[in-house]
């Protein structure tokens, strides 16, 4: 939008409204800057696109130009660059928030975006690391004999071997773990705490047994001696719990001692317990109850990452999935 076009917009009864459902935000609601700086960028654009049809007042928007703005926006037909499906996503919530507070506060007898849905972004899979790469990596976590060497491979084998979220990992404490038996025959089970303080029981492998145990009683006294006293698992380095963020710096570390590029995130590590899991032939609900998913639903997303490795095992045994052979 040019600077005089921009300019008139902005002293439209539409263009006066939309300021004061943003000062109603920045008032009321507390929204922050940068939250109001995208939606008045996306006002602008919207408030622009009207302009060029003559609709200035709020009574003059009907459904059909908002539903007209939304398909410029994802055709850039209005001469700006065409948006992804999440950013026209982003510019439609703005707009219905636009017309809602418009209805409420009277200044437009109906809301003309409410059947208006935004645009669903595309379902990103999840990144998930091969087994050997997992390896490396805890591995690498496992450099040392320091408390922080021990309690960041712990950390990761919980992450990995558990399918524990970050937040769940770090909310551990001791009373938390039953390390379960040391003659060789099962692992232990630990207790999570998941979104809305939903828990749940894991069970723990042998590998994150052996690693948790060996913290605790060779790595955790040091470093908890240092605080005031905490019932955490993983402490820091001045004895209380550890932060998201030393969690997050603790596996960037072994993923740059591995050598394994891209962005490995705590995250990553519970991506890879699932696929992994479904790759090995474990039930997609038995992996929702381990991961702690309300729906199953959003379980079975793992299940397309593991296509890949369904169409690798097709390639390898079918005789018919190979590349035919030469026919004289």
């Amino acid at each position: 939008m040019s600077t005089s076009a921009a300019q008139s917009t902005q002293r439209t009864p539409l263009a006066r409204a939309a300021g004061d459902w943003l000062d109603h935000l920045r008032v009321e609601r507390g929204r922050s800057d940068h939250t109001l700086r995208a939606y008045r960028r996306d006002l602008d654009r919207y408030l622009g696109y009207l302009d060029g049809l003559g609709v200035r007042t709020p009574e003059d928007v009907r459904e059909q130009h908002v539903t007209g703005f939304l398909a410029h926006l994802r055709t850039g037909d209005d001469g700006h660059q065409p948006l992804a499906a999440t950013s026209a996503a982003r510019a439609v919530v703005a707009v219905r928030g636009l017309h809602t507070f418009l209805a409420v506060e009277g200044q437009a007898a109906a809301d003309p975006a409410r059947e208006v849905t935004p645009p669903t972004p595309p379902r990103r899979l999840p990144t998930a690391l091969t087994v050997r790469d997992v390896e490396r990596l805890l591995q690498a976590a496992a450099l040392g004999d320091t408390p922080a060497a021990l309690r960041d491979r712990a950390l990761l084998e919980v992450l990995y071997g558990c399918g524990a979220r970050v937040s769940e990992a770090i909310a551990l404490d001791v009373d938390d773990l039953e390390l379960g038996r040391e003659d060789g025959g099962s692992g232990g089970v630990l207790r999570l705490f998941g979104k809305g303080r939903k828990e749940r029981v894991v069970p723990m492998g042998r590998y994150a047994r052996d690693a948790v145990d060996t913290w605790l009683v060779r790595g955790r006294p040091e470093l908890a001696r240092r605080g005031a006293g905490t019932p955490a698992v993983f402490v820091n380095a001045r004895g209380g719990r550890l932060s998201r963020q030393s969690a997050w710096t603790a596996i960037k570390a072994a993923a740059d001692r591995a050598g394994l590029r891209g962005e490995i995130s705590p995250h990553t590590l519970r991506h890879s317990f699932a696929t992994h899991l479904l790759d090995g032939g474990a039930d997609v609900r038995v992996v929702q109850e381990l991961l702690g998913h309300a729906s199953v639903a959003t379980t079975q997303i793992y299940t397309h990452v593991s296509t890949q490795h369904l169409r690798e095992v097709y390639a390898q045994a079918h005789p018919r999935a190979r590349t035919a052979p030469d026919r004289a």
